[in-house]
C-alpha cells in the first residue's frame, strides 16, 4: 500500500513548470496485473468515483499521442492500442518492453492502471520536465519517498538500450522487476503523495473511494465523471454555472436551477457546443435570472394593493 496524505490537490508536487515548449509523447500503461493482493479481483475494472481505474488512468494519457494498454481487449472509453506482454502475466518488465514496441516517440510516460488520482496536467508536466533536462527519465515519488517507476516519464531511446543491456539480445525479461532496468537509468525524482498513489489492496480502494467524496473534490471528482460518462470532451467555467444555478434557485424557485442549468447546455449544443456557446448562454440567462429576482425584490417592497399614495413599481416612503 502507497501511503496517502489527503492534503493538496493532485499533482500538487509538480508545481514547478518548466520552460521547455510541451515535448511529444505517447503512453504505455500497464494493466495486466494478477493483483494478487486483491485476491486476484480485475483490478483496472474496480471503479472509484463511478468510473473504472483504467479508464481514469486513460483520461489522464488524454495528451499522449498514442496509448497503448498492456492487458487482454476491453471496453474503455477512449480508443487505444493493445499489446501483450510474452508470455502473458510475464510481470512489469515484459510488459513495459510489449507497450514499448507499439511506440514511436522519443518520450515515453509508462504508468500502472490504478492510479486513481493521476491527471492530464500532472502526467503532462513529466515529458516536460525530461525534455528540459539531460536526464534519462523522470518520476513520481510517493508520501515516504520512494520511487513510482510506473508514474514517469522515460526516453525510448534510455529504455530500449538498458532492455537490450538485460536480454543480451534475447526476448526473455519474465519474472524480472523494473529495478533491474530502472538501476541503469539516469532519473529526475518528483515527490507528489497524491498522484502516485496507487491501489494494491482492498483499503486502498476504499481510501480512494472516500477521498473523492470529500469537501473540496467531489465536485470536481463528479463533473470528471459525467463527462466521461456522457462522452463529453469539453471545459467550462463550472463556477459560472454554479452562480446561475443560485440565482435561480433564489431568485424564482428551486427547482428552476436545474432545469435552467439544462436549458443552458441544450441551447449551448444548438449553437454549436464549445466554451464560448456555454459562457453566452450562461450568461443569458443569468442576466434573465437578475432581472426576475430585481422584480420579485420591487414587488416584496410594493405597498399593499388599494394603497392610494403610490404608483405601480414605486416603493413607500419609509423616511
Amino acid at each position: 500500500m502507497t501511503a496517502y496524505q489527503p492534503p493538496g490537490g493532485p499533482g500538487a508536487g509538480t508545481d514547478p513548470a518548466p520552460a521547455a515548449a510541451p515535448a511529444a509523447y505517447d503512453a504505455v500503461v500497464l494493466a495486466g496485473g494478477a493483483a494478487r493482493r486483491l485476491g486476484g479481483a480485475d483490478k483496472p475494472g474496480l471503479r472509484v468515483g463511478g468510473r473504472a481505474l483504467l479508464d481514469r488512468v486513460l483520461a489522464a494519457c488524454a495528451g499522449a499521442r498514442t496509448t497503448v494498454v498492456v492487458a487482454d481487449p476491453r471496453p474503455t472509453v477512449r480508443p487505444v492500442i493493445w499489446a501483450r506482454e510474452e508470455p502473458p502475466g510475464g510481470g512489469p518488465l515484459a510488459a513495459l518492453a510489449a507497450g514499448l514496441d507499439r511506440t514511436t516517440a522519443e518520450h515515453v510516460v509508462v504508468v500502472s492502471a490504478d492510479l486513481p488520482f493521476l491527471t492530464a496536467a500532472t502526467l503532462g508536466r513529466l515529458p516536460e520536465l525530461l525534455a528540459a533536462s539531460d536526464a534519462d527519465g523522470v518520476l513520481l515519488t510517493d508520501a515516504d519517498g520512494r520511487d513510482q517507476p510506473l508514474v514517469a516519464a522515460y526516453r525510448a531511446s534510455a529504455l530500449r538500450r538498458e532492455l537490450a543491456a538485460l536480454t543480451g539480445g534475447g526476448p526473455d525479461l519474465a519474472g524480472l522487476p523494473l529495478r533491474r532496468l530502472t538501476a541503469g537509468l539516469r532519473l529526475t525524482r518528483v515527490p507528489d503523495a497524491v498522484a502516485s498513489f496507487d491501489c494494491d489492496t482492498w483499503d486502498d480502494i476504499a481510501t480512494a473511494r472516500t477521498r473523492i467524496r470529500e469537501h473540496g473534490h467531489v465536485l470536481d471528482e463528479w463533473i470528471s465523471a459525467a463527462k466521461a460518462e456522457l462522452g463529453i470532451d469539453l471545459d467550462v467555467d463550472t463556477g459560472v454555472l454554479l452562480d446561475l444555478a443560485r440565482d435561480a434557485a433564489h431568485g424564482v424557485a428551486r427547482p428552476a436551477a436545474p432545469l435552467t442549468t439544462f436549458l443552458v447546455g441544450y441551447a449551448a449544443g444548438r449553437a454549436g457546443g464549445g466554451p464560448e456557446a456555454v459562457a453566452e448562454a450562461t450568461r443569458k440567462a443569468a442576466a434573465l435570472a437578475r432581472r426576475w429576482a430585481e422584480e420579485a425584490a420591487d414587488a416584496e417592497n410594493a405597498p399593499a394593493a388599494g394603497t392610494p399614495d403610490a404608483a405601480p413599481g414605486t416603493r413607500p416612503d419609509t423616511r
